[in-house]
């Protein structure tokens, strides 16, 4: 008994003390195992962190080649070889420019020092198309991949109370619609001297949207008119039997003239024709010219077709162009910061093609183009010439002409919602029959 009283009064308070080691042992397994579990599992996804592939964009700069701007950006030497291979089939690398983009996508080698695997390459050529590399086992396929877009026709009107410019911009015109609308207008219009406030425009262009449906850019005006002190005058893009793409007035009679009263866009007169006393020299001279204050840069165009007579440097001209259009005219551009490549003596050039950019070259005061024409050799006043209008469209071509422009003032009037009497015709305009009729 006392033997076993003392293997009890021995065992009993062991065990009792033992009862709370245990349960903190199983916390502590439960704990390590939970611990366990974490760091597998974010051993797992660190595992597959390093296999999952990532992009990288890089931008094509000045004097970049395919080779060094793979390499640059992660790709093994060897890799960059193989895939250029392959794009050499459907694009050529000399080709590259700058601007272009170029998403690699690369997987982490996981081993140190390593460089990343090369899954694809892709090289955006344009919002139309793009090239792209595929890895496929150990070698490469290379496709072109093209992303057609959809033509839209788009119309805008505006009120002029301070310039075209701003007015076109609250009516959501593109800036480039408005350059082009200010040229194919320059023959006639003189927007310094001739827009007052309260007159308007109204014009209808194309617009190209991606898969997205965002415009991408734009086209060509189909149709546009400026209001000047309440009359309208309207001008249609019209192809003739020839082939030849012009603007026409109502009665179709070319836009076009033998020379433009401003070869520049957005600039401000800020000298006229006359005598006036000179900045520099200080005294009463003849101004031969009219001046257009823009910033440095803008481009200049030729006011008419011709061959250029002269381009450099010119004593207090500076940089200079003249242009001999026919027998009868001449034009000269004085100040510019630089000329277009391309313009020398002897080349001919087009009418609107960019000749030079606006600077303060020679003996000027600050960035202007001085703006000359010579009849005969002698200086006129460029804003009060009368010159002939273009090409007259005549007999089947004129009806064909007619035609066109009815169907692009419907078009406009539709596009615009301009006219409510629409909603209440007998006989509903082309495309309104139907489920979608309320949209027109």
């Amino acid at each position: 008994m006392v033997t076993l009283a003392g293997v009890t009064s021995l065992t009993a308070p062991g065990v009792a003390d033992e009862i709370p080691m245990l349960d903190s042992i199983a916390e502590n397994e439960r704990a390590a195992m939970q611990i366990a579990a974490y760091y597998h599992a974010d051993s797992t996804f660190e595992s597959r962190q390093l296999t999952a592939s990532y992009d990288r964009d890089v931008v094509v700069g000045k004097g970049d080649t395919l080779m060094a701007l793979m390499v640059k950006n992660g790709v093994a030497p060897r890799e960059a070889h193989d895939a250029i291979g392959a794009m050499s089939k459907v694009f050529k690398p000399r080709y590259l420019k700058p601007g272009q983009e170029i998403v690699l996508t690369l997987q982490p080698s996981g081993a140190p020092g390593a460089a990343d695997r090369l899954v694809s390459m892709t090289l955006v050529e344009s919002v139309e198309r793009e090239y792209v590399v595929r890895r496929d086992g150990d070698a490469f396929g290379a496709e072109k991949v093209d992303h057609p877009l959809k033509t839209e026709i788009a119309a805008a009107e505006g009120r002029i109370d301070v310039s075209l410019f701003m007015a076109g911009a609250e009516a959501g015109v593109p800036p480039g619609i408005l350059a082009d609308l200010i040229q194919i207008y320059s023959f006639d219009v003189d927007f310094q001297r001739d827009i007052r406030n309260g007159d308007g425009f109204t014009v209808m262009y194309e617009r190209f949207v991606d898969e997205t449906g965002t415009t991408v850019r734009t086209g060509n005006i189909l149709r546009a008119s400026m209001t000047l002190s309440g009359r309208e005058r309207a001008l249609y893009r019209f192809e003739t039997a020839n082939g030849t793409i012009d603007y026409f007035d109502e009665d179709g009679k070319s836009a076009r003239r033998s020379l433009m009263r401003t070869p520049i866009n957005g600039a401000r007169l800020s000298s006229g024709y006359g005598n006036r006393r000179h900045p520099i020299l200080g005294y009463t001279k003849l101004h031969t010219g009219t001046d257009f204050a823009a910033p440095r840069g803008t481009p200049i165009y030729a006011a008419g077709s011709g061959r250029i007579e002269y381009a450099g440097r010119k004593g207090g001209y500076g940089l200079y162009v003249r242009i001999r259009h026919n027998g009868t005219y001449q034009t000269a551009y004085a100040h510019m910061s630089g000329i277009a490549r391309g313009v020398r003596k002897g080349t001919r050039v087009q009418q609107g093609q960019v000749i030079g950019y606006v600077g303060s070259t020679g003996r000027s005061t600050g960035n202007h183009l001085h703006y000359e024409v010579m009849r005969n050799g002698k200086f006129i006043n460029s804003r009060r010439m009368h010159l002939p209008s273009g090409k007259q469209l005549k007999d089947e071509e004129l009806e064909t002409f007619l035609v066109a422009r009815e169907t692009a003032d419907v078009q406009y009037a539709m596009l615009i919602r301009k006219d409510v009497e629409f909603a209440s015709t007998a006989e509903p305009l082309p495309g309104c029959e139907g489920p979608d009729s309320a949209a027109c």
